[in-house]
């Protein structure tokens, strides 16, 4: 299914009806989230056709990436629900999935009998890193902001992180 075009700017009419309802100090906040909403939409649609190319999700994607930066290439699996900022259930179910493919396995921890490390397999490095220089190329590297710009949004939006208690 091809998406048609508007032939306006959503948000901008949205916002121009939240101020005529009277809403004019929440306006501007409204067509701000409202915004980066949509480019998370964007952005996500871009990352998963890519993804879906590798048999990947985008967070099957992050937990290997995580993985392979790791010296070890392994993580204790609560170590990667905090850097990854996900809730343990969501970090056993994608652990599971890359399980199942085969790009990761669990193991105990060498000391503490508690502890399961998730560790990265050979095909889950091969798979992450051609998955990453495809991302770079048809993403990250073109983002769709010129470098200054991609620049100003990632201090912006870092601000409103740390801001939110992200860090």
């Amino acid at each position: 299914m091809s998406e048609q075009r508007l032939p306006f700017d959503p948000i901008a009419e949205a916002r121009r009806h939240w101020e005529a309802h009277g809403w004019v100090d929440a306006a501007p906040g409204m067509a701000a989230v409202t915004s980066v909403m949509r480019a998370q939409q964007i952005l996500l649609a871009r990352i998963d056709d890519v993804l879906r190319e590798v048999g990947l999700t985008f967070a099957r994607y992050e937990l290997l990436r995580l993985l392979g930066f790791s010296s070890a290439g392994s993580l204790p699996l609560m170590v990667i629900g905090s850097r990854l900022q996900v809730h343990p259930t969501s970090v056993t179910s994608v652990v599971d999935r890359l399980e199942e493919q085969g790009l990761v396995r669990r193991l105990p921890h060498a000391t503490d009998r508690r502890v399961k490390l998730a560790e990265l397999t050979d095909e889950g490095r091969r798979l992450v890193d051609d998955a990453t220089a495809r991302l770079n190329e048809t993403v990250f590297q073109a983002p769709g902001l010129d470098p200054d710009d991609v620049e100003l949004l990632i201090e912006l939006l870092r601000r409103l992180r740390r801001d939110a208690g992200d860090f």
